[in-house]
């Protein structure tokens, strides 16, 4: 007899998103009801979600999964203490580029000086939280802002550095035209307060494939 491996449950605002962004904006209403068994999935781990956006950033999906599993197997378990300490070249040995390499180890080093830095954040505004976060090296605003929506679960972020967001946005609101930050935060003031949720699905209608930190 075959066990179905339970799906994890949506976020608990996931539902009530969806319905909001469906009533305020029907481009969004249609891309949810194409994907309406499709949620967020969270690790809630702060410090993992930091290593997997740092791992993936300025590289492909598949290029950064690659990478992600082979660093998995080089860092068991994989834990501050155990990436502070890591030799140099094994990191080397994943295809991690050398600022990686340099960022990675420094985010071990930090969550071990402050292993109460994901409660910190927890208690943190938005902002507030980005602004901590960036003073990590190698944490610009996009890696901090994957955290805050994958990570502590902040409903209401709108990455306009991502690219794949920004792509979407042109897709479906210019006609394929190029999108300024400027002119996505105005076509997101509908999505607000669930302007993670509307990322999310904007990434979908993309790659249906769920990519997560």
């Amino acid at each position: 007899m075959t066990h179905c491996r339970p799906q994890p449950s949506p976020p608990e605002f996931w539902i009530r998103a969806c319905h909001a962004l469906t009533n305020a904006d029907p481009v969004i209403g249609a891309i949810i009801a194409q994907h309406r068994h499709s949620h967020l999935v969270t690790r809630g781990d702060v410090f993992t979600t930091l290593a997997r956006a740092i791992v993936g950033q300025q590289i492909s999906v598949k290029a950064a999964a690659t990478i992600w599993s082979r660093f998995q197997t080089a860092v068991q378990p994989l834990t501050p203490d155990r990436l502070a300490s890591l030799e140099i070249q094994t990191l080397e040995q994943c295809g991690l580029s050398g600022r990686k390499k340099e960022y990675l180890l420094g985010l071990g080093q930090a969550f071990t000086r402050r292993p109460n830095l994901q409660i910190e954040l927890e208690s943190m505004p938005d902002e507030a939280a980005i602004q901590t976060l960036i003073e990590l090296r190698g944490v610009g605003r996009w890696t901090a802002e994957m955290v805050l929506i994958f990570a502590l679960l902040r409903p209401d972020v709108l990455p306009c550095d991502d690219l794949g967001l920004m792509k979407a946005i042109s897709l479906h609101y210019r006609q394929g035209r190029a999108v300024s930050a400027k002119q996505a935060r105005t076509i997101a003031t509908r999505w607000a307060p669930w302007r993670s949720v509307a990322t999310w699905y904007l990434w979908r209608s993309l790659d249906p494939e769920p990519v997560d930190y």
